[in-house]
């Protein structure tokens, strides 16, 4: 039997749990993502007071605005729950989304612990409903093009990968209060949990499954206060993530992550095979944020034997220039988000997909 689409001939209507009107990854990412898309309607924001709801419902356009999670789920005008709020919040907001039938996107990390992602993803089974994870390194169109190249045996057969990614998160002892809870090991939002969990999903996109992992973890910069308050905060979670990895292939991969970079953050990733190398680089320019490998747009390089240097590859042209940089990967990744609840298939990484990375992580 064909499937149907049960959102044909409109939009998929949208409620943003998190939709900071003045600041936040809601404002920056998935809104623009969200109003860009042909697919996609914002129909209710939600903040948790009625103040800023009101605010962001007039910036952005929507027609509803909530301070409840479970009102913004139960609302019969959204059919995709958005949860982009911090991750301790994470297992209350999707719960109330999956209790309404609601499908449901919701912000990597999925949770603060693996087993809390298990509850979610149970939950869900249980529903029917239809589930997102924020994995989007995978949809930059140079990872793409590495990814075809690669399968296509353009370098060979994979032997190794060196992968370098820093953030300038922690290269001030001041810090945003509304960053401090990121600097504690138990909240689920520290360099390993999000910029480790992203790393890892695009190892394993690009390379296949990981087989075994080594890992250690340091904390080289342990004083940070809060810049409003000159509070001192109690700092627990890493800032530096190194891994040695085994994948099924057999290929061996190291990782270095690290916060507090000085220098302008980058990334670049480097893969080794018989025929040749490939390297991804975060483009020269962007803005230190959107270096992080998840947001940053890369450049994609290839080395043989017979060539000089590293030269570039083509990698095609975006369909829209005209998002925000922080906006371009997470809109590919609704682009398949729509295709999947409305033709069945299942392109999008999902709960399934984010509670297998956290049992790794």
């Amino acid at each position: 039997m064909d499937h149907v689409d049960p959102f044909e001939d409109r939009p998929i209507n949208v409620g943003v749990l998190g939709a900071n009107p003045d600041r936040g990854w809601a404002a920056r990412a998935h809104i623009p993502a969200i109003l860009d898309s042909p697919d996609f309607r914002l129909s209710a924001v939600a903040t948790t007071r009625a103040e800023s709801a009101e605010a962001a419902r007039e910036r952005f356009g929507a027609d509803h605005a909530f301070t409840s999670a479970s009102s913004l789920a139960a609302h019969p005008g959204v059919d995709l729950v958005v949860v982009t709020v911090k991750v301790p919040d994470h297992l209350e907001l999707v719960t109330a989304a999956i209790e309404a039938g609601k499908h449901v996107y919701c912000e990597w990390p999925l949770g603060r612990t693996a087993a809390e992602a298990q509850t979610m993803q149970t939950a869900a089974h249980r529903a029917g409903v239809r589930t997102f994870t924020g994995l989007q390194a995978r949809y930059d169109p140079a990872v793409e093009q590495a990814r075809a190249s690669i399968a296509a045996g353009g370098i060979g057969v994979v032997q190794s990968a060196t992968v370098y990614s820093s953030r300038d998160k922690g290269a001030t002892v001041a810090v945003p209060a509304w960053t401090a809870y990121t600097y504690a090991d138990d909240q689920g939002a520290g360099l390993v949990d999000v910029l480790g969990g992203h790393a890892l999903d695009l190892v394993q996109h690009l390379l296949g499954p990981i087989a075994d992992i080594t890992t250690r973890t340091a904390l080289r910069s342990p004083v940070h206060v809060v810049e409003e308050t000159g509070q001192p905060i109690d700092v627990t979670a890493a800032d530096h993530l190194m891994a040695i990895a085994t994948l099924t292939s057999g290929a061996v991969v190291t990782l270095h992550l690290h916060d507090g970079e000085t220098a302008h953050p980058r990334t670049r990733i480097e893969i080794a095979g018989t025929k040749g190398d490939l390297a991804l680089v975060s483009r020269q320019g962007a803005e230190p944020q959107a270096a992080q490998l998840q947001i940053s747009p890369f450049e994609v390089h290839h080395a043989t034997s017979r060539t000089q240097g590293w030269n570039p590859l083509a990698v095609p042209a975006p369909r829209t220039t005209s998002l925000p940089t922080q906006a371009a990967n997470i809109s590919r990744l609704y682009a398949n988000i729509a295709n999947d609840l409305r033709h069945g298939s299942h392109t999008a990484p999902d709960f399934d997909d984010a509670v297998r990375l956290h049992r790794l992580l």
